[in-house]
């Protein structure tokens, strides 16, 4: 197997979009990394993925600290594991006008949605430069395309992630590293729970939400051809083409209403 002793490291690995993304890598011969907050939660992950064969080394970190993202690469440094395909997938929304939302929650999620991200991107990019080799997935989503009233931050964060992905990528043209964006739309996982979300609208139709194993597989896919991004879902596609063509005012008000609670 050609990927037989290469390395895929993956943030938020769990559970959702992380933990099917972490199935494809396995089945596809790569050893894993795993990260998350919970290690019980990564031991039974680990022991699932294990069965295809491949090694997989489940590390708790909390990266809503960035100090932990320094001390993720400094455990694997120690450890001799070279990283040859970076997935951020970590992140978290809050939901509610901003200004009734905790602060210190939203600084939270900044740190990280994006400071912990840009630290893991800076230093295993550091090494693949050093090799010319790589591959980087940062999970951005349709949302940092659009303003985002009721989760404010995170529609912000998500703008950046985009633009940061999307920026690196122009600058390692002439190297063989690839820096890719996954673009999912509301998908079936915990993510509405953790963000308070529940009485959203946008929320309330779990059969419009689409499948984490889906939206894997596109950004998968999407890595593996070096592509730069990947719009997951054609609803998700036509929303963003639709989006382009409308005043961004227009769209703001179009989500307070699509995201406003069912009470309001």
């Amino acid at each position: 197997m050609e990927n037989i002793n290469k390395y895929a490291l993956i943030t938020g690995a769990t559970s959702g979009i992380g933990f099917e993304l972490a199935k494809l890598f396995a089945a596809d011969a790569y050893n894993l990394v795993i990260v998350a907050r919970d290690q019980n939660q990564l031991d039974i992950k680990a022991t699932e993925l294990k069965a295809n064969g491949v090694r997989v080394i489940p590390i708790a970190k909390d990266l809503f600290d960035p100090e932990q993202a320094f001390a993720l690469y400094a455990d694997l440094q120690a450890q001799g594991i070279r990283i040859d395909v970076l997935v951020n997938n970590a992140g978290q929304g809050v939901y509610g006008e901003f200004e009734e939302t905790d602060i210190d929650r939203e600084l939270d999620i900044i740190n990280l949605n994006i400071s912990s991200l840009v630290v893991l991107c800076k230093l295993f990019l550091k090494e693949m430069t050093a090799r010319n080799s790589g591959k980087i997935l940062n999970t951005a989503s349709i949302a940092s395309k659009t303003p985002g009233p009721w989760q404010a931050v995170y529609h912000g964060t998500k703008a950046f992630v985009l633009s940061f992905t999307e920026a690196i990528r122009e600058e390692l043209r002439d190297t063989a590293i690839t820096v890719t964006a996954l673009m999912p739309g509301v998908t079936d996982t915990d993510f509405f729970n953790k963000a308070d979300m529940l009485d959203s609208k946008a929320v309330q139709d779990k059969e419009a939400m689409a499948d984490p194993a889906d939206v894997a597989r596109d950004g998968y896919e999407a890595l593996m051809a070096g592509k730069d991004k990947v719009i997951s879902g054609f609803k998700n596609k036509v929303q963003i083409g639709m989006g382009n063509l409308t005043p961004d005012s227009v769209v703001a008000h179009q989500i307070y209403e699509q995201q406003k609670p069912v009470d309001k």
